[in-house]
């Protein structure tokens, strides 16, 4: 795969199911899916399950007798879900928002999201969500970014800032919700248990350009006058002069529901 300044964005079915299956996706994953702490029996829901990615893995740990719900307010994502979860008893597919989950008041032992609340409008209301249609000691698990902290090597250091700077301030609508992931699932009625940082490599620059979108945001950047377009492309053709680095941070938070008080609202932890 080659790189190209202003390629489209991906296919984002395959984009998802693509990083999950890299090195890193893979580590991250399956620590997110181990804190949940799944037995044969309960109920889990997945709450922005695009393609599916996760949900053999959950069913595989819930069983027959459990039950795993994938919600997605995409009917695209949610036909490859369908896709991937065929034959597996245990999956119920909903079309829905994680701001209001098509999903029963206290319906569920398990949850997570994954890479999901960078994207909505409103972080914490998607966390009272889940606090909603967990169970008391119920259990969540939760993974974002924070763009941030995205470093790109470059002799050019002022462009590789300047490009973390576009994509935090701009590409991304809540780029640095990793480092406020903890505080925000407290405010919300979870008891933290567990909160980890680990930072995904790329030395490959192909692979790089595909999940971090290295030469698609920055011809954004270059349209919106953010960068000057000569700097930008010498920044860009000397990413693949000799070796390459890129990484940032992924915050994974692992949380416990507490009681809702007397008011309705929840305990604070």
């Amino acid at each position: 795969m080659s790189t190209t300044l202003g390629a489209p964005r991906p296919d984002q079915a395959s984009y998802m199911l693509r990083a999950a299956a890299a090195e890193a996706g893979r580590a991250y994953k399956a620590q997110l899916i181990e804190w949940l702490d799944l037995a044969p029996g309960h109920t889990v829901l997945d709450a922005g399950c695009g393609p599916g990615t996760d949900l053999p893995a959950l069913a595989e740990r819930v069983g027959d007798e459990g039950g795993v719900i994938g919600v997605d307010r995409d009917p695209q994502m949610l036909e490859r879900a369908r896709e991937r979860t065929a034959g597996l008893r245990a999956v119920e597919l909903r079309e829905g928002d994680v701001h209001a989950l098509p999903v029963a008041s206290g319906a569920v032992d398990r949850a997570k999201t994954d890479r999901v609340l960078m994207h909505v409008a409103d972080p914490a209301g998607a966390l009272a969500e889940l606090h909603r249609v967990t169970r008391p000691g119920a259990v969540v698990a939760l993974a974002e970014p924070d763009w941030d902290t995205l470093v790109v090597d470059s002799e050019d250091l002022d462009t590789s800032r300047a490009f973390t700077h576009y994509t935090t301030g701009h590409a991304v609508r809540n780029a640095t919700i990793g480092r406020s992931l903890a505080r925000l699932a407290a405010a919300a009625g979870f008891h933290i248990k567990y909160v980890t940082a680990t930072t995904p490599v790329f030395r490959d620059l192909p692979d790089a350009d595909h999940t971090l979108g290295l030469g698609r945001n920055l011809q954004q950047a270059i349209t919106q006058g953010h960068i000057d377009e000569a700097r930008g492309h010498r920044w860009f053709e000397g990413l693949s002069e000799g070796p390459f680095y890129a990484s940032f941070t992924l915050v994974t938070v692992t949380g416990v529901r507490g009681p809702l008080t007397a008011g309705g609202r929840p305990a604070r932890t």
